[in-house]
Order: C-alpha cells, then structure tokens, then sequence
C-alpha cells in the first residue's frame, strides 16, 4: 500500500463543501492525519471551502466540537457510529450514558449542525448487535427532531432497515444519505421522504454503474458531495489516502454523469449544502 498522499487536482471554478470528513481519523498504515491547518489550506486551494467534521464515537464527538468551535470552516456533526453503540454495550457502558453525552455535544455549540453519522450497518456488525444499532438508531433520530439538526445516516447493506426505521420515527426536517450506495430506485425512495443525497469517491470506480444511475436521477437541489476522508478516494487514486482536497475530482465526475455545467453544479452543491445542515457558516 503506497502512503504517498495524491497530488493536489485542478481547482473548481467555484467553492463546495466536503459535506462529511473524518480529519481525526489516520488510514491504516499511514504516520497520522494531516494537520486540521494544511487539510483546510490545501481544500480551500481547490475551491474546497468548507467541510463538515464528524465525530463518530465519544473521542471524536468531543474533538469534532472541539474542532468546529476553533476552525471557521469546519462545522460539526456528532454520534454514536452504528458499529459503535453495540460496541460500547459490549463494552459495558450503557446506552443511556452515552447518548446522555452525545445530546450535551449536539447542543454544546452553534456550529454543531449535525447528528450523524447514525444509522444501520449490516456488514461489520452482525445479528446480536442489531438490536442495539435500531434502538441507537431511533434515539439519534430522536434527538435531531428534538434539536433541531441535521440527520446523517450512514447506510451499509441495510436500505429497507433504514428506511423502515425512519417511517416508524418520522425523519427529521433536514437529512442526508451519507455516501449513498444505492441504485436509482433506492435513490427514489430516499428522496420521496425528503432526504439529500450525498456521493462519495465510490461515483467514479468503474463497478459503480447503478450509483451512477442514481445521481442521474437526483434534482439538483437535492445533490451533495462528500470524501469520507481518509477513506473512499476518487479514481484515479483509489486505493490511497483521500483528503478534502481531492473532491474536485468526485465533482467533475459527477458533472459528466448528470451532463451539468461544472460551474452550474458547484454552485448548486455550495448552496444546497448549506440549506441542508442548517444555514450559512
């Protein structure tokens, strides 16, 4: 595995936020994360203006906070990870307690926008942490409905899961499918209970044809663009360390799928972002 970081792309016309990111969080067999200072320089350099943190456990909830508060371009997003909660039951510590903190978190600050990424994961976690992963699940929809913040879902082989769950709950005024994998009928189903769907480096891999599909079919108003960093990197460098700075390559991509103006779609994804996690920052 090659740990040299991928040269910086062309930049875009106009700014986009990297609506979901990981800047603690260091790819296995890399020395560490970039610095939060050069992650933010080096996106802005390429019209990477701004980037959603998320925190995905009790550490990074803390540090997200912690993150958006000193950062202007960053605002946060705080949760229980679906693999996480069973995770931490078996661990011994309850349920309870630690959504007691995650709820201080989401409301310690203005610029925390977000509770996510929550949701259901079928890969990592198998039948006996199920349970815990619903009823994790439902209380994060909770607590977004009952502070006002954006829902971030993450979806792993559990399309049906998910959204039987949010029927049950009611969704939030505000969420979005973090790196939507599905195809253009679950995209359908998505965006009919209002979500934005949010695409990763996954649109360009040569195996991702009904992704494609599916960002075909979405309005415009309802795209958005993340990297997931460090994980997901966009072809040509599938394989290495992704980082904010490489989304202008996801974003022409994703302007050839959908045959947008580039300048067209950044300016969309700029603004829809916004809209989507609660107003300007």
């Amino acid at each position: 595995m090659t740990t040299e970081r991928p040269p910086v792309p062309e930049p875009l016309p106009l700014p986009v936020v990297d609506n979901h990111c990981h800047l603690d969080i260091a790819r296995h067999g890399d020395d560490g994360p970039l610095a939060v200072d050069e992650a933010i320089a080096l996106a802005a350099s390429v019209g990477v203006a701004r980037i959603v943190q998320i925190g995905c456990d009790l550490p990074g909830a803390r540090w997200a906070v912690q993150a958006a508060a000193s950062y202007g371009a960053l605002v946060a997003g705080v949760a229980l990870h679906p693999n996480e909660a069973p995770r931490l039951v078996e661990q011994g510590v309850g349920l309870d307690e630690a959504m007691a903190e995650i709820e201080a978190l989401a409301g310690a600050h203005d610029k925390v926008r977000a509770v996510g990424e929550t949701g259901l994961d079928h890969f990592r976690t198998g039948e006996e942490g199920r349970a815990v992963q619903v009823e994790s699940f439902r209380r994060h929809i909770d607590l977004a409905k009952r502070l006002d913040k954006t829902l971030v879902i993450h979806d792993r082989d559990s399309h049906a899961e998910v959204l039987q769950v949010l029927d049950e709950e009611g969704a939030p005024e505000r969420w979005v499918m973090h790196c939507f994998s599905g195809d253009a009928e679950f995209a359908r189903a998505c965006l009919d209970r209002g979500a934005h769907l949010s695409f990763a480096g996954t649109v360009t891999f040569k195996n991702a044809q009904p992704l494609r599909d599916a960002l075909a079919i979405t309005p415009l108003d309802r795209v958005l663009v993340e990297t997931d960093a460090p994980y997901l990197t966009p072809t040509p460098h599938r394989g290495r360390t992704n980082a904010s700075y490489l989304v202008p390559l996801t974003v022409r991509a994703m302007a050839e799928v959908r045959g947008d103006d580039l300048e067209t779609l950044c300016a969309a994804l700029d603004s829809t972002t916004e809209r989507a996690f609660g107003g300007p920052w």
